[in-house]
Formats: C-alpha cells, sequence, structure tokens
C-alpha cells in the first residue's frame, strides 16, 4: 500500500520502457478509440504493438494511423496467443497488457512505469474498469460497474492477474511461460491463470485502483451468459479444482459463497412455494416457506448492502433493485456450475500434488 501511495509523487520522472500488447479482432472502431487513448498518455516511452488476430477486416490501417506497430497472426490464436506473440517481439522491460475495446486513463501506464521504477521485484499491476461506461442499456451499465466495484474494493495485493488493463515485468512473464494459449484459445480466463503461476513463484502482483479504463463493450443477456459461463465459470472452476486454490479475493470471497448458498436455498423454497397448494393445511406451510423467502431475501441484501449502497448512490433505486436480481442470478448460475465441474473435473494425482503446494503458498501469503 505504502508504494501505491507514492506512486502520485513519482510517475511523471518514471523511466521504465513500457510496450503495450494490443490483440485485436474485428472491431476496428473500438481499437481507433483504444489507440486514440494511449496516444493521449501523459507518459512518452512506450512503443504500441497491436497485434491482429486473422481480422476480415482492415485492423493495419488504424494501427499504422496511430503509429503502432502491426502484427498478424497466422491463424486464430485467440488473445492468449495474441499477446504471446507480441511479448516476443516487444522491446521494452514491461508488457503493458490493454484490450482492444478498452481505453485506458492518461495516467494509467505512468502510473504503472512508476510502479515497476519504485518497486524491482513487482512482477505485474493491474487496475480496473472505469464507473463510466459507453454503452448505456442496464446490462452493459450492470456489467462493467460491477467489475470497477469489485475491483475497487479488493485488496491491493491481488491473487491473480487481469489483463483488460495490466502490466507485467517481461521477465517474469517469460520465466512463467506467457499466457497458456494452449488451453485457453478463446478470450477466457488466460490472464487469471497466469496471474495464478506467478504468484505461485513468490512474485507479487499488485492491484492499482487509480488505474483505470473505459470499457467500450456492449452486453445483452446472450453475451452476458456466454461469457459469464462458458468464458469464465466453467474454466475457473476447472483451474480451482486442478490447482487446489480458491481465493478469498474478488468475487470469492466468503460473502460471495454464503450468497451462493442462499440463492440456492431462495431458488428451492420458490419451487416449494406453489406445491404448498396440493394440500387441505396449506396456509401455514406457505407462511412458513413465506417467511423463509422473506428472511433469505433480506439477508442476501444485508450481506451486500455496501453494494447495493454504491449503486443506489449513482444509478437510484429502480436501477440498484434491477442490480440486485441480476446479481442473484449470477450467483445461482455460477453456484450451479461450480458444483457440476466440480464433479466432472475432478484432479489427478499429480494436480493434487500441485495443489498442496498451492494451498501452502496461499497460506504462508495470509
Amino acid at each position: 500500500m505504502a508504494a501505491t501511495a507514492r506512486v502520485s509523487g513519482t510517475f511523471e520522472r518514471a523511466t521504465v520502457a513500457l510496450s503495450v500488447i494490443v490483440p485485436a479482432h474485428n472491431n476496428p472502431e473500438q481499437l481507433d478509440a483504444c489507440l486514440t487513448a494511449l496516444r493521449a498518455s501523459h507518459f512518452r516511452d512506450f512503443e504500441i504493438i497491436v497485434v491482429d488476430d486473422c481480422s476480415t477486416v482492415n485492423v493495419r490501417s488504424d494501427a499504422e494511423r496511430h503509429g503502432a506497430r502491426y502484427v498478424r497472426t497466422p491463424r486464430n490464436l485467440g488473445p492468449a496467443g495474441a499477446r504471446n506473440l507480441a511479448a516476443d517481439l516487444a522491446q521494452g522491460e514491461v508488457l503493458v497488457f490493454v484490450d482492444s475495446d478498452v481505453c485506458p486513463a492518461p495516467n494509467a501506464l505512468p502510473r504503472m512505469a512508476a510502479h515497476f521504477q519504485l518497486d524491482p521485484e513487482l512482477a505485474g499491476v493491474f487496475g480496473s474498469y472505469d464507473a463510466h461506461p459507453t454503452a448505456r442499456n442496464f446490462l452493459s451499465q450492470f456489467k462493467n460497474l460491477m467489475h470497477h466495484y469489485v475491483h475497487q474494493v479488493s485488496s491491493e495485493n491481488a491473487c491473480s492477474f487481469w489483463a483488460g488493463c495490466g502490466a507485467m515485468r517481461k521477465s517474469d512473464f517469460l520465466e512463467a511461460g506467457g499466457f497458456d494459449a494452449t488451453a485457453f484459445p478463446r478470450p477466457s480466463i488466460e490472464d487469471i491463470e497466469l496471474g495464478y503461476r506467478v504468484i505461485r513463484s513468490g512474485k507479487r502482483i499488485l492491484l492499482d485502483k487509480q488505474i483505470q479504463g473505459r470499457h467500450l463493450k456492449r452486453w445483452n443477456l446472450r453475451n452476458l451468459l456466454h461469457a459469464d459461463i462458458f468464458c469464465r465459470a466453467v474454466p475457473w472452476t476447472r483451474l480451482i479444482r486442478q490447482t487446489g486454490n480458491l481465493p478469498r479475493d474478488l468475487n470469492l470471497g466468503y460473502s460471495a459463497r454464503i450468497c451462493t448458498l442462499l440463492v440456492g436455498l431462495l431458488m428451492v423454497a420458490l419451487m416449494l412455494l406453489p406445491l404448498t397448494a396440493m394440500g387441505a393445511d396449506w396456509l401455514p406451510k406457505a407462511r412458513v416457506i413465506a417467511a423463509a423467502i422473506a428472511v433469505i431475501a433480506a439477508t442476501l441484501v444485508l450481506l451486500n448492502r455496501r453494494m447495493y449502497g454504491w449503486f443506489l448512490q449513482r444509478r437510484g433505486l429502480g436501477f440498484t433493485v434491477g442490480v440486485a436480481l441480476f446479481h442473484w442470478l449470477y450467483f445461482l448460475y455460477s453456484g450451479i456450475v461450480f458444483v457440476i465441474c466440480s464433479v466432472i473435473y475432478r484432479p489427478t494425482a499429480a494436480q493434487g500434488s500441485a495443489a498442496n503446494v498451492t494451498a501452502t503458498a496461499a497460506g504462508a501469503r495470509d
């Protein structure tokens, strides 16, 4: 925390060379906005490498117009493989990863550089989305603001890594083996998995809450559920089962686990309520179940009062009610996926041994 506090007074004097890596695929308008934001940075000593992951539209002209180095992948590699390709070509001592639909704030790069200059032992640093997503529909506001809130209230001593707007020392990145492009050929949790490996090796990753970027993505119900379930919940559960490491930060804290259980009980109670009408003495049973539903809902609100209060101040009551309902839905499908995948992905003996090492290292950090 002390290092984070010192950054504000020293970032303008940082002399660390940065290589900004931006993987892109068929999103020229978002890429143009991202590169424009990078060129508006308060920092100057950096190169930009745009990795075109086999786009079917013209990405090269946008990249070169902003003075970026253009690289095209030989085949569709996904963001993990695209970033690895650019990392091999990067000249800077620090690799900065920025998604092409994220516009970093002007102070993002200088704060990253300052962290690495202040702390030679630091392996990585990342930030969060800002509180002003561009898409105005409810799901886009909900999803992006939730990401912002979770990162803003999490510990600065990070338990993983985020490549949406994050940086890692190139030597540490290469020593860790980079992103696992084989396990993650599509956008997924390749950055989280990399962070686990780096931290497991004894290195430190920092969450700097003042490093922020504006997210340009528009979310709808279909791509939100697909991303949450198939790109995050399923591979994250598999990773937890393989490593035995269940972090107590970000959205995996004890409160989130209790909420997942409560939402499961809430759904059971809601399904039981109509069945009470089948008996002659249905009214007393219905009252008991209705009381249980009310208690569970009140407990969920109480456990998440800080977050719901944050939304209430910024978006009003109607929006906050919608946030609560979608938040509970998130707990429901995430819990179901976790249970199913925990049964499917049983760790092997070798993975169990690795899990013991991971658990020991996690215990030493706590």
